[in-house]
């Protein structure tokens, strides 16, 4: 019978159209390739997951002994749908002593890492057809359009602008938007909004928002995801939209957590923060989903972040060792470059990340090959230079991108002059 049917209509789909149509992440499906390879025995610096090595960077030692702590309290048992008050009320706390906004203990919500807060964002702002603006590159906001069932607006940014969206990027798209979809540090550039920029983009978004409550229209939303904000590195600075405009707390719904500050992107304790009656409503809708952060870890995570010293103190090491990797392979790119290879990177900013350009495409292997896509730039510089990065593709951006992210979360410093040796001899073979 079940034969029969899969016959009926070419063997139409068994799921539903949102699930058969569902894209993978273009990431984890390119380090699956790569781990392959390394299963295999053969040589890969790998530079593609936006994730951690605990034996390079571990989560703080404090943070750890607390989770265990709790643990041996009895702490496993369902936490609070929006977290445990005390977690929420440190966050608050967190949040004014270091950013200087003011969100009160019931205005947070805590869950599972970022991802279930973006996914409840969409789910309680947008209706089928809504439409979500997308600067790219940028992080899966094309799967939870899908997931919801929006369209996605995209907005191709530029390398001079270090790949922030700019306000007469987005200023056509806006009335008819339901959401802006803004992060800060950009994962995958590593790179800021400056004040100005940002400021620009909120005075066109508040004032769209005049408009549309004089009209009596649903707002236009911020998702403001900055879950990097605390890795920024020399002069610069974290701006966002509502200590620049109190205006836009109305409008705006932050993402953030532990994931990547304290590189614990397994521990799953994350925030969102906004207005009350949004935040309320992700917590009514994720409460369905079971998305909370385990109790023993937010009972950690309270502890832990309410010590300002011990904070500071891991994350004065913690950035420095990233800041010393980004900028040494930042310098090898920039060396290559000066020799003439058709190679570059921006400085990096923030994050763990550093966007160089590969730009290979016309050149010929030794046998002759010409490189004709951008597609095949990438696996010749992971052939022959045993270099995996993740093109700018992975995250939106047009196809012939010749602009990479590099991760440095899982480097080991002692390699990196083999890795440039390696990408060297791969350059010089081509022609």
């Amino acid at each position: 019978m079940l034969e029969e049917i899969l016959d009926m209509d070419q063997q139409q789909s068994l799921v539903s159209a949102m699930a058969e149509n569902l894209i993978g992440s273009e990431i984890i499906k390119l380090a699956g390739e790569i781990n392959e390879k390394i299963k295999k025995g053969e040589k890969v610096f790998n530079f593609t997951i936006g994730d951690f090595d605990p034996t390079i960077f571990p989560i703080p030692a404090e943070l750890t002994e607390e989770i265990i702590k709790a643990y041996h309290k009895g702490h496993t048992n369902y936490p609070p749908a929006n977290g445990i008050a005390e977690l929420r009320k440190v966050v608050s706390e967190f949040l004014f002593d270091r950013t200087g906004l003011k969100y009160t203990a019931d205005e947070v919500l805590i869950s599972g890492g970022a991802r279930p807060l973006i996914y409840g964002i969409y789910v309680t702002l947008l209706n089928a057809g809504d439409k979500v603006i997308v600067p790219v590159p940028s992080w899966n906001n094309n799967h939870y359009c899908h997931l919801v069932h929006a369209v996605p607006v995209y907005v191709e940014t530029k390398a001079e602008n270090n790949f922030m969206p700019t306000a007469e990027e987005i200023q056509p798209f806006l009335g008819e938007a339901t959401l802006l979809s803004l992060c800060s540090p950009l994962n995958p550039t590593g790179t800021v909004f400056t004040k100005s920029p940002l400021k620009k983009i909120c005075e066109l978004v508040i004032e769209e928002n005049r408009k549309r409550k004089a009209a009596g229209a649903r707002p236009l939303y911020v998702m403001y995801d900055q879950i990097y904000w605390m890795l920024t590195y020399g002069t610069t600075e974290h701006y966002n939209p509502v200590s620049l405009f109190p205006e836009m707390h109305e409008y705006t719904i932050f993402v953030d957590g532990i994931s990547k500050s304290l590189a614990a992107t397994g521990i799953r304790v994350g925030w969102a923060f906004g207005p009350r009656v949004i935040i309320d409503k992700m917590k009514a809708i994720l409460s369905h989903v079971g998305a909370w952060a385990p109790k023993a870890e937010q009972v950690a995570v309270s502890k832990y972040l309410a010590q300002k010293e011990m904070v500071d103190s891991y994350l004065e090491n913690f950035k420095d060792r990233v800041e010393k990797r980004l900028n040494s392979i930042y310098k090898g790119f920039i060396e290559l470059k000066n020799e003439g290879f058709r190679v570059d990177a921006i400085a990096p900013q923030a994050a763990i990340y550093l966007t160089i350009k590969l730009d290979l495409v016309g050149l010929k292997t030794e046998s002759g090959h010409v490189l004709n896509t951008q597609k095949e730039v990438t696996n010749y510089i992971l052939e022959e230079g045993r270099l995996a990065v993740v093109p700018f593709s992975a995250f939106g951006s047009s196809d012939d991108s010749s602009w990479y992210r590099l991760s440095v979360g899982t480097c080991n410093t002692a390699e990196i002059p083999e890795v440039f040796a390696t990408l060297k001899r791969a350059l010089k073979k081509l022609s």
